[in-house]
């Protein structure tokens, strides 16, 4: 309910103290549950909805939910019964102050158990969105800009929970944990990172005592690209969006002798990256701001602005963003994107270069953001990534045979692009800017 009215996001939810408070296996149920109907929404809805007496009645927001809660359960999981699914909602939609409503509940719910499933061609861009449970406007750009195969890719990765994918800086850790029982993998494009296979990495003392991080790959990737600088100068950074911290650790850890600034314009996020990165001690300098107001101070060697963005990369692991996004919100978001990109270009020395990266896939978020400020900015200038990505190899930072995908994934302005179900990563944007003397 509380993601339904826009209250909060399911992550937030999810790590939140009531949940922690659950025993694992009730826990795991939850996130399972959540994260399942936000995912299938749109098709549980027309699959529900068509089983009303009145399909195009109007329901309280917390019969719908119950509604889908229930129907998630009879079609997406197979080790709940079916009359514990159906009993459960039934109670729900009581619980909830709707007790007339419990009879059609139970009714409908009755009705999705006996129907079979329905299956959906996918030969167009409507026929994937509906398959997938995705908005057609989003899945119609995708078809134009990308293709069917990549468009139909990426929905079925925004339907399956996403990997687990942690950093270990020292490798006597990932033996700690399979000692703990979490069974691992090799990173697929990073040496540094591990998947988790299996076991819970968060109950191990590995986790509680900060030795590993979990980070998606490919965030992982975008700051190691900014902090790979073996032939460059690098004294001071700047973290133009640095919270929650992430990528500030790996830009440290690749640059051990640069100083790094970190901006945050959330009061509450920022105390959350000052205790990431507190064993860093004054090489990370915290800094309450915006990073469109940045002045021009033209002294730093590197910046990375990872801006805020619409997130339509990260569908599989915050699914609600399909239910609330809008065309218009793209306009906005570049609006601001290019403002932080202009100022962190402006806080760079001559020759210094800014890495500018997206967890999205929309155009107007990655190339438009970049071609505008280069077309305002004429002592910048587009920078290939191929030759960085070969130094990462060449360093022993990817992963065999990632540089040669990698590559293939270069855009025709050399900038890079990971689309959901290239690897198993989040989407993201990556494009490398210096400032011409």
């Amino acid at each position: 309910m509380a993601v339904e009215r826009g209250q909060a996001h399911s992550d937030d939810l999810l790590r939140s103290k009531a949940v922690d408070a659950l025993s694992t296996p009730d826990r795991h149920l939850a996130t399972a549950l959540v994260l399942g109907v936000l995912r299938w929404q749109i098709r549980l809805d027309r699959e529900v909805l068509g089983l009303l007496a009145r399909p195009k009645a109007r329901l309280d927001p917390e019969v719908l939910i119950a509604l889908r809660l229930g129907a998630f359960q009879l079609l997406h999981m197979d080790r709940i019964p079916v009359r514990a699914a159906i009993d459960e909602s039934v109670e729900l939609a009581k619980q909830a102050g709707h007790r007339y409503a419990s009879g059609m509940v139970n009714a409908v719910l009755r009705k999705v158990a006996v129907t079979p499933p329905v299956r959906y061609p996918v030969e167009s861009a409507a026929e994937i969105a509906l398959a997938e449970a995705h908005p057609a406007w989003m899945v119609e750009r995708w078809v134009g800009f990308y293709g069917m195969e990549a468009a139909h890719a990426i929905c079925r990765h925004g339907q399956s929970q996403p990997k687990l994918s942690i950093r270990i800086e020292c490798p006597a850790v990932a033996e700690e944990l399979v000692q703990a029982g979490v069974c691992l993998e090799v990173g697929e494009l990073l040496t540094a990172a591990r998947t988790v296979v299996a076991g819970d990495v968060t109950g191990t003392a590995a986790f509680r005592e900060c030795r590993l991080r979990v980070q998606d790959e490919g965030s992982q990737l975008v700051a190691e690209i900014a902090g790979e600088n073996r032939n460059q100068n690098v004294g001071r950074i700047l973290d133009a969006c640095a919270a929650p911290g992430g990528k500030t650790l790996i830009l440290a850890e690749r640059n051990p002798e640069a100083r790094i600034v970190a901006y945050e314009s959330s009061p509450q996020r920022l105390e959350q990256l000052r205790k990431r990165v507190a064993g860093l001690g004054d090489r990370v300098e915290c800094r309450l701001a915006d990073a469109t107001e940045l002045a021009e101070d033209s002294t730093f060697d590197l910046a990375l602005a990872d801006v805020p963005c619409t997130g339509t990369g990260t569908l599989g692991r915050n699914p609600e963003i399909r239910h609330r996004l809008s065309l218009e919100d793209l306009a906005r978001q570049a609006e601001r994107q290019r403002a932080i990109l202009s100022a962190a270009l402006r806080a760079i020395r001559p020759g210094g270069r800014v890495v500018y990266s997206t967890c999205s896939l929309e155009p107007e978020e990655n190339e438009q953001v970049v071609a505008a400020v280069l077309a305002e900015t004429p002592k910048a200038r587009p920078v290939s990534l191929e030759p960085r990505i070969g130094e990462l190899h060449s360093r022993g930072f990817l992963a065999a045979s990632s540089a040669e995908r990698l590559t293939g994934c270069l855009t025709p302005e050399s900038a890079l692009r990971l689309l959901p179900g290239t690897f198993h990563t989040d989407g993201f944007f990556i494009a490398l800017i210096e400032r011409l003397a």
